[in-house]
């Protein structure tokens, strides 16, 4: 008898060595991954811009195989996926053309919108470019959408992805803090380095209270993100690039697996 429950154990021990080893998943599968599909929808910091390994397929979208959505696909196997979100997408793009994924079949959404809606890239570009007092006004430009605009815009976008996949869990994904205050760095000013992390901040908490009045999962990868901004000597995020502007400001092939990925997984 005793022999036997030593033999059952031992066996259970070298099972779960083999299932280590064999990099087996099953035990931490999202149970969303049997139930339905997946379908990935937002703007560039979903499609992986600034990740490189772009899909041809996917043209000025730059959906990237480093991506979050494409990473989360590759490990869980859902019943279906979609990728579709895209490059420069905002809250109107998405409800243009990338929600035909979506249907009574669907487990997971993640998304990521409003970042472009609010002007993003303009932001960047004048603070850049101009002086702190400017980037500090255009950042304030900027937050007055975001009271006054964005939340119908998202409203819609989620109200619609609801009425097409009403059992799919909804993760909303937020941006990043830019960048790491308090030490020497060159490009921006310390004042404009400050604006533009409180306008993520200003930004995230806009999104995430919409998210969860439509009952979403709100992804803030801020944390995850802490300790890897620009200017940190281990950035995630790519700083100002003129050889290839469209990537300045996105996240690493590093940002998308060690900061969107990890964050998806908790909540799907």
């Amino acid at each position: 008898m005793r022999r036997s429950r030593l033999v059952v154990f031992v066996s259970s021990l070298l099972l779960a060595a083999g299932a280590a080893l064999t990099g087996a998943t099953a035990a931490h599968a999202s149970p969303l991954a049997a139930t339905g599909g997946y379908v990935a929808l937002g703007d560039s910091y979903s499609s992986g811009v600034g990740a490189g390994s772009y899909l041809s397929s996917s043209g000025n979208c730059k959906r990237s195989t480093k991506a979050y959505p494409y990473l989360w696909n590759a490990a869980h196997a859902p019943a279906s996926f979609t990728f579709a979100a895209c490059s420069g997408a905002r809250t109107d793009d998405v409800l243009a053309s990338q929600l035909g994924g979506l249907n009574s079949a669907t487990g997971l959404v993640s998304i990521s919108v409003g970042g472009n809606d609010a002007g993003f890239a303009d932001v960047m570009t004048t603070c850049v470019t101009s002086s702190d007092s400017t980037c500090v006004n255009r950042i304030n430009t900027a937050k007055a959408y975001v009271d006054s605009t964005l939340p119908g815009k998202l409203d819609t976008v989620y109200s619609t992805i609801s009425s097409k996949a009403p059992d799919a869990k909804v993760v909303v994904l937020g941006y990043p803090r830019f960048y790491k205050l308090g030490t020497t760095c060159l490009g921006l000013s310390e004042t404009k380095r400050s604006a533009i992390n409180n306008a993520a901040d200003y930004l995230d908490a806009a999104v995430a209270r919409r998210a969860a009045a439509h009952g979403f999962v709100f992804g803030d990868v801020r944390t995850p993100f802490g300790g890897h901004e620009i200017c940190s000597g281990s950035s995630w995020l790519h700083s100002l690039n003129l050889l290839n502007i469209g990537e300045s400001y996105h996240p690493t092939a590093s940002g998308q697996s060690g900061g969107y990925l990890p964050v998806l997984n908790s909540a799907a």
